[in-house]
């Protein structure tokens, strides 16, 4: 594999001679999750001559010790648990607040001069299978490509799944744009899940008595939204369609459940719909070669109004903390970020466009935090609180104590709904609360 260099045709290097080839001070470009080149971001810490390295990568799923070194940055869209590690081991990691749909501009304005990706090359069709993640970078990958002043590389990863898309969106890019073809062959990264608790049990059977034959399902990530779509698969009923932006092992279960059919849907019927994937080695298992789901662009899948169009559409997210009035916190714990925008308001609001869809966001109804008990449903959020999603977005709040429909009800309606599903050691604030915004025409117990 010796004298790599960049050509017409991909040249097939080592990870060494590929690091080799950058620049003591460039730009490299990545994807989300399982799109990160887990192998080449290791290799990247066997040279120590960085004077400005900048990569331009969400949701880092591998190691990544040269952001320990100085003169090395990482500019994230969503901080996951390496994220926070590292920045806590002093490496410099900016976050960038922008949505899923906003990631292909943030990274045209990164302007990387190398684009990496990790994918499942097939050299016989002559395409590189982007396998469980096309969000938004495919585009700048063309263009990498396609541009002879800058690199396209390619991790070659034998593990990862081979995965379909839908005419007229594509899940691969062609083998000929690519300049550099590393070896790859790590499994691909687990995600373990969450131990489940009562009371996640709980807001999970609440949430799931809003969902209806027929809906149109999108999960996000996080223990609760996993349950909701594990009851859906043990009770009866079904004949569920699936647009996610991300694809997840509640979702697994229901595809095996014989739940899903997306025959319903108005939307891309025929197939389940996502733009990543990250669980366990089952679900990687179950996407290989399976046309039942289908990696569009999060264009396709986040986008509002199309969300909108699918017919009861049910959107199922987490949350940190819920004000009176519906302000949703769900990326950030005191102002420290801990996760992302990521798609949470697109799906939100989405569901919020039609009268038979209906958008929940779970969460519990208290949290401990050093020995003591804190209400997650707080009259104002304190200062400095950073807003992922606005009131009039949000639609039903579900905790275990119930459900909160926010759905057409004034400022003081929605705080004495909430009150009512809030912990009962902490409802008389948030109904003290409610005062201020004037009297309330509609009654709860």
């Amino acid at each position: 594999m010796g004298d790599c260099q960049t050509g017409a045709m991909p040249k097939y290097c080592t990870i060494e001679e590929a690091v080799a080839l950058l620049h003591p001070t460039d730009t490299i470009g990545m994807g989300l999750a399982l799109g990160n080149p887990s192998r080449l971001l290791v290799g990247l810490n066997s040279r120590s001559d960085w004077k400005h390295l900048v990569l331009g990568a969400t949701l880092l799923v591998s190691s990544a010790d040269v952001l320990l070194q100085p003169g090395v940055e990482l500019r994230s869209g969503f901080f996951g648990p390496i994220e926070r590690l590292y920045a806590s081991m002093g490496a410099s990691i900016s976050f960038i607040p922008a949505g899923f749909r906003q990631f292909a501009v943030t990274m045209r304005r990164l302007a990387p001069r190398v684009m990496a990706v990790q994918g499942r090359i097939d050299e016989a069709a002559g395409l590189v299978n982007l396998s469980l993640h096309v969000g938004g970078t495919r585009s700048e990958l063309l263009l990498a490509g396609a541009d002879p002043n800058r690199v396209l590389i390619v991790e070659d990863n034998p593990l990862l799944p081979l995965t379909s898309s839908l005419s007229p969106f594509e899940n691969t890019i062609p083998l000929e744009l690519v300049d550099l073809v590393v070896p790859g062959g790590d499994a691909p990264y687990v995600l373990a899940e969450e131990p489940s608790s009562e009371v996640d049990a709980a807001v999970a059977g609440v949430a799931a008595t809003f969902v209806v034959d027929e809906a149109t399902l999108q999960c996000g990530i996080g223990a609760i939204p996993n349950l909701v779509a594990k009851e859906l698969s043990t009770r009866s009923g079904g004949g569920y369609g699936i647009h996610s932006e991300m694809f997840t092992n509640g979702l697994l279960a229901l595809h095996k459940a014989g739940k899903v059919t997306n025959t319903n849907k108005g939307v891309y019927d025929g197939a389940s719909v996502t733009t990543f994937a990250l669980g366990s080695a089952e679900l990687y298992a179950f996407l290989d070669q399976n046309p039942d789901v289908a990696f569009l662009p999060v264009d396709a899948i986040n986008d509002p109004t199309i969300i909108r169009d699918n017919r009861n559409f049910t959107s199922i997210n987490g949350a940190i903390a819920v004000d009176a009035v519906g302000q949703i916190v769900a990326e950030a714990v005191d102002g420290r970020q801990i996760s992302g925008v990521g798609g949470h308001e697109d799906f939100v609001a989405g569901a919020g466009m039609q009268i038979d869809d209906v958008s929940m966001v779970v969460l519990h109804s208290t949290v401990e935090v050093g020995g003591e008990r804190r209400s997650r449903i707080v009259p104002a959020h304190p200062a400095g609180a950073i807003v992922s999603t606005p009131r009039h977005h949000t639609g039903v709040i579900v905790t275990e104590f119930g459900a909160a429909d926010l759905r057409g009800l004034s400022l003081a309606e929605r705080a004495r709904a909430l009150a009512e599903i809030a912990h009962p050691d902490f409802r008389g604030a948030l109904k003290s609360a409610a005062t201020q915004f004037g009297r309330s025409r509609v009654s709860f117990s």
